[in-house]
């Protein structure tokens, strides 16, 4: 059910399966692993302790992480994306009538993301939402509403590692029992930003989509090459030194 990568346990199932999964965990905190999360965790003991824990399910999040697990010949079944997950999430909130929790972005974003959420399920709780501008370490009053409102699933949009930082360092003490990760989700869903077209998504060039739109986005592809070269260094050169020994 997990390809072990760089010491990561990555879900090697398809989506379909990893919904049914979810249901399993009383709590759960689900990561989605792309490259620059699995990388960032390599330098933040944190971060890679929040990724390791018993109710930390990481999904293949990413094309670089498909070749990653190829390289290690464990090969998930398929690229699973954060926004899809999330969505799948929240069409099951609707169908059972439990609520949902939107934190970060900016308070337009947040408003617009709610708007279009209840245009596409007109029977969804959104039981509360909070914008992402606010001291982590100051934040009682969040809490206290998420407590309150009793969320079954709770969307955090503010970046890596903050959204994981946060989810990280509160979820014990909260009461719901999804968690989420999900970055500039909230952008996409408020009609913001765009995903790539269905046949790039299929071929794995999401990123160059996303590239063409944001050239910013280029220096961030740089972690790719990265993470793959630990991957192969720690495949190839770290065995032979183990067998030498």
């Amino acid at each position: 059910m997990f390809s072990k990568i760089l010491n990561y346990d990555v879900f090697n199932k398809s989506k379909t399966e990893l919904m049914k999964y979810i249901t399993t965990f009383k709590k759960v905190h689900i990561i989605s692993g792309n490259p620059e999360v699995l990388y960032s965790g390599l330098y933040d003991d944190s971060l890679f302790k929040g990724c390791s824990k018993d109710n930390s399910l990481i999904i293949p999040d990413g094309i670089g992480v498909v070749i990653a697990s190829k390289i290690v010949k464990e090969p998930v079944k398929e690229k699973i994306a954060g926004i899809e997950v999330m969505d799948e999430i929240i069409k099951s909130c609707e169908k059972e009538g439990k609520g949902i929790y939107l934190l970060g972005a900016k308070q337009e974003i947040i408003d617009e993301c709610s708007i279009k959420l209840k245009i596409k399920y007109n029977k969804l709780k959104i039981v509360g939402s909070h914008n992402g501008y606010f001291d982590m370490n100051s934040c009682e009053d969040i809490l206290q509403d998420i407590r309150v409102s009793k969320p079954y699933a709770i969307f955090v949009a503010m970046g890596c590692p903050r959204q994981e930082r946060f989810i990280n360092t509160y979820m014990s003490t909260l009461p719901a029992s999804v968690y989420m990760g999900v970055g500039g989700s909230f952008d996409v869903i408020a009609g913001k930003v765009n995903r790539a077209p269905r046949w790039m998504i299929k071929l794995g060039l999401e990123w160059l989509y996303r590239v063409s739109k944001e050239p910013w986005r280029i220096k961030r592809l740089g972690v790719i090459p990265k993470l793959l070269l630990k991957v192969i260094y720690n495949k190839y050169i770290i065995r032979k030194e183990q067998n030498i020994s």
